[in-house]
């Protein structure tokens, strides 16, 4: 007889506690094989779909998409042999004993053995979980009759906390789902009747309070909300600025690609302008360890750079850069480019950076004051690259002109170095050939 087994959702390393729900792969019923992927989560570091470490029939889901859920907490439970839904699986899927431990998911961190936020499951679990059809129409209490009293028919603390952000008063809607059960759908299909020109007034059963609209800080947006207002808190910083004659730089990059082979991008050039720069003021290759009260210098440098995706701002980290040529650093930029857009960043892709580099310049702004990704010491911003009147030779000239903006943390170095450093990146942007003299 099959036996029922509960998945969890399991640690994904890099100390994270809990992830959102973003798609389900699998439905109740369906046949899953060891190590499919059946939930694609989205924790604070990047998107990850998760394999179950058993074969079977998935006879119950627990949570609805966009649902936070800790680590630890049931995520499906899957009947061990089974080719078809077992009798009975949709009341016994949540009751029947652990069995033997699922074998540990590739590439994922071991249980912490923390206590799991779990939810009273109905029978119905299974059923809800399911493609939901289409939304009844939502009722038009009448203006006099009181609501109905007695409980709300909802399970989902996502739908209750929807309906009180946007003041749709629950008790006089009719859920779509089983025994009246109301999902998302229908206080979504409520706001959606609210956004839609209609020639009577919006009926007071689905009135939404006037206010402005709220944006969950979770997940990514989150996460960076919290890394910058840590910085602001912990590191004093300072900025310094510059702007530099990049003509050069550009001439020898277009001399590089005319060659043949991969082509060698800016962020590449300056990348590698920057891990010479560090090897001459390792000062701020660091960080400040508060408890110890000690500054830590770093033997490597983990470059990070900042890209845009549709998620938000990530920021990927190349390895041991101070070691790769401009030919790998340009190879590695486009890969871990790639992964960031298409959300398929590991959590260790984007941790573990000693340094920075952001070129925003993308967006057309020359200039910018970073803030420190913290723990990191510094950062270099890098502006856009535009022809401007320039004295060159002792005579007035149009040449590429960058802004390079440092943003520091003071603790670790004072002004002087700082200066030095932002001092030797501009002279390398000016004249290339002075990185020969590290090479």
């Amino acid at each position: 007889m099959p036996q029922v087994m509960e998945f969890k959702l399991p640690d994904l390393g890099e100390g994270l506690t809990e992830a959102e729900i973003v798609r389900w792969l699998v439905a109740v019923g369906d046949v899953v094989a060891i190590d499919q992927p059946v939930v694609e989560v989205e924790t604070a570091k990047a998107m990850v779909e998760v394999p179950c470490p058993y074969g079977g029939v998935v006879t119950a889901r627990f949570g609805e998409e966009g649902e936070e859920l800790p680590v630890g907490a049931p995520l499906i439970t899957v009947a061990v042999g089974a080719q078809s839904m077992p009798a009975g699986a949709e009341e016994s899927a949540g009751a029947e004993g652990s069995g033997e431990a699922p074998r540990p998911l590739i590439g994922y961190g071991s249980d912490h053995s923390r206590p799991a936020r779990r939810r009273r499951v109905r029978p119905v679990t299974a059923a809800v979980s399911a493609p939901v059809t289409a939304p009844a129409p939502v009722a038009v209490a009448p203006a006099a009759p009181a609501v109905p009293a007695g409980p709300v028919p909802v399970i989902s603390p996502l739908v209750r906390k929807l309906a009180k952000d946007h003041g749709v008063d629950l008790r006089a809607l009719h859920g779509s789902g089983p025994e009246g059960l109301i999902l998302r759908a229908d206080v979504e299909a409520a706001l959606a009747a609210l956004r839609e020109p209609a020639p009577a007034p919006v009926p007071a059963a689905v009135a939404v309070a006037a206010q402005g609209e709220r944006i969950p800080l979770k997940g990514l947006r989150g996460a960076v909300a919290e890394k910058l207002s840590r910085s602001r808190r912990e590191i004093p910083d300072a900025t310094c600025w510059v702007d530099a004659d990049a003509t050069e730089l550009m001439a020898a990059r277009a001399a590089m690609n005319a060659v043949g082979g991969p082509k060698i991008s800016v962020l590449a050039l300056l990348a590698r302008i920057c891990t010479a720069a560090l090897a001459k003021y390792p000062e701020l290759n660091s960080t400040v360890d508060l408890a110890a009260k000690e500054i830590v210098r770093l033997p490597s440098v983990h470059l990070g750079f900042a890209a845009q995706t549709e998620r938000g701002l990530v920021v990927p980290v190349v390895r041991d850069a101070q070691g790769r040529n401009p030919e790998s650093l340009s190879a590695e930029f486009a890969r871990l480019t790639e992964l960031a857009r298409a959300g398929k960043l590991a959590p260790a892709d984007l941790t573990g950076g000693t340094f920075t580099l952001n070129n925003y310049g993308v967006f057309g702004v020359d200039g910018s004051t970073p803030i420190v990704n913290h723990p990191e010491a510094a950062m270099l911003g890098v502006g856009r690259i535009i022809d401007k009147p320039w004295v060159h030779d002792g005579q007035l000239a149009v040449r590429k002109v960058v802004q390079l903006s440092l943003t520091f943390d003071h603790r670790v170095c004072d002004g002087g170095t700082a200066g030095g450093f932002l001092r030797y990146v501009a002279d390398c942007v000016e004249s290339p050939a002075v990185l020969l003299r590290t090479l």
